[in-house]
């Protein structure tokens, strides 16, 4: 009984599927996951810097309105157009012999207001919130009788910055403690 051989192109056939097979499996194992994380990294990077340029647009907020606001277009056009920031930002403070500016530059090595709006990543606003107090005083005149009710809003006294794709958080809507403080410093 002789047996006869398998062609040729059959041995070729297999080999180059082995060949194929080894390829897709070194980019799904090896290159994608490298890639992912290097992505993630990038991502954590770039949106911490959006978020510390917006913890810094907050404090000359706060040290011109005396509260905090939680519209970031609000935010963003007070630092395009305003000339107490724009003076900030283009200023330079001898003292120390260093611009005054308080923003650092992205990953592309330059500082961009309108980046501020969006994370990197999902594109998706930042969440901002301020923290909101309501004290309410009766007054009543000398016979007991309620005279009116007096109710005094404050906002903006402390914010609340958070990115949606989990990079971090800036303040706290109750503790004083943690104003202008980041989760990841």
């Amino acid at each position: 009984m002789t047996s006869k051989p398998e062609p040729w192109y059959i041995h070729a056939a297999l080999y180059t599927v082995i060949v194929i097979l080894i390829v897709v499996l070194v980019k799904v194992a090896i290159i994608d996951p490298n890639e992912i994380v290097q992505s993630e990294k990038f991502f954590k990077k770039e949106s911490r810097l959006r978020m510390s340029d917006i913890k810094q647009a907050e404090i000359l907020w706060e040290q011109q309105h005396k509260s905090f606001t939680d519209n970031l277009d609000t935010l963003i056009n007070f630092i395009k157009y305003d000339p107490k920031v724009q003076e900030v930002i283009n200023g330079f403070d001898s003292t120390i012999q260093r611009s005054s500016n308080p923003f650092v530059v992205l990953s592309n090595g330059e500082f961009t207001p309108d980046s501020l709006l969006r994370t990197p990543k999902s594109w998706s606003n930042y969440i901002l919130q301020i923290d909101t107090s309501v004290s309410i005083d009766t007054v009543t005149n000398r016979y007991g009788r309620i005279k009116r009710v007096d109710t005094t809003i404050v906002l903006g006294k402390r914010y609340f910055l958070k990115d949606p794709d989990g990079y971090g958080t800036i303040g706290s809507l109750y503790d004083d403690a943690l104003k202008n403080t980041a989760s990841w410093e």
